[in-house]
């Protein structure tokens, strides 16, 4: 009898202790790391001067060599989708919580923590590349964290007139004579001061499907996604050419080059939300 008590007392105490691991399990949060790779094709990108051997040299689809000193671009609006097709949001409507300025200078920012994510099974992702149009205002009172991201250290990741940040800058040469590079995309406004109104609209949402499921419960998953700016010039959407000049087709450098022609850069960084929402994006892997 008393061999009999002390077996179910312990079946009593295993199916308890069961029960609470079951129900633990079912409101565990955890972590999911956002790691971004930047490529020309395969191969990661090194940034370097003109005269640099180290940098690596791109040759677009008309054939032309390009290489970066400088690349930084916006990441917002972060959403996680469940298999069941539920959307988690990451802080969309905070920029100091749910915003970033990747920079491929400092490799501590190519990887973004994603905090207390809800348990699940997730086959999406969602992003922004830049700032959604209601929230594209420098306000350092608001958002002191991310405005300084974005300002410090020579980021400059706003506009000069500030009407709201940079979403894509990227510095650098082209040719076999190595002229200037400087493509900056953003959002821009139209009409006089004081009565301004939106102009292009360069944010592009992204979507992007996961190889393999991310679980979040005990495990916290990194997501590696690629960021391949050979489609810079060579993109799903348009192919470019880099000319120099004051004319109307001249869009090697931002002061010259028209909203048109930042448009097309734009549609091939982040698609056209249309046809292509993906852009040069990928995810490569996903580690549970």
């Amino acid at each position: 009898m008393q061999h009999l008590k002390k077996y179910l007392l312990l079946s009593a105490f295993t199916l308890g202790l069961t029960s609470c691991q079951n129900s633990d399990d079912n409101t565990v949060a955890n972590n999911v790391t956002l790691e971004f790779n930047n490529t020309f094709k395969s191969q990661t990108i090194v940034l370097g001067d003109a005269t640099s051997g180290q940098a690596t040299v791109n040759t677009s689809a008309e054939g032309q060599a390009h290489q970066f000193s400088e690349l930084k671009y916006v990441i917002s609006n972060i959403r996680l989708i469940k298999a069941n097709g539920d959307e988690i949001p990451y802080h969309i409507n905070d920029l100091d919580q749910g915003a970033t300025v990747i920079d491929q200078s400092k490799p501590e920012t190519l990887r973004y923590l994603l905090g207390n994510i809800p348990a699940g099974e997730y086959k999406k992702i969602k992003f922004g590349l830049g700032v959604k149009k209601e929230m594209n205002v420098l306000d350092q009172v608001k958002f002191p964290k991310f405005y300084a991201m974005a300002g410090s250290n020579n980021t400059q990741m706003m506009w000069e007139w500030g009407a709201g940040y940079r979403f894509t800058k990227i510095e650098g040469f082209y040719g076999t004579d190595h002229k200037q590079l400087s493509i900056h995309t953003g959002s821009t406004i139209k009409g006089t001061e004081g009565n301004y109104t939106q102009g292009v609209d360069a944010y592009r949402e992204v979507t992007l499907d996961l190889p393999k499921i991310a679980v979040v419960d005990t495990k916290a998953p990194k997501i590696t996604i690629k960021a391949d700016f050979d489609k810079l010039l060579t993109g799903k959407t348009n192919t470019i050419l880099l000319t120099t000049g004051t004319g109307m087709d001249g869009n090697a450098t931002p002061n010259i080059h028209t909203a048109n022609q930042m448009v097309k850069f734009v549609d091939n960084l982040g698609g056209n939300g249309s046809s292509d929402v993906s852009g040069m994006f990928s995810v490569t892997s996903v580690e549970n």
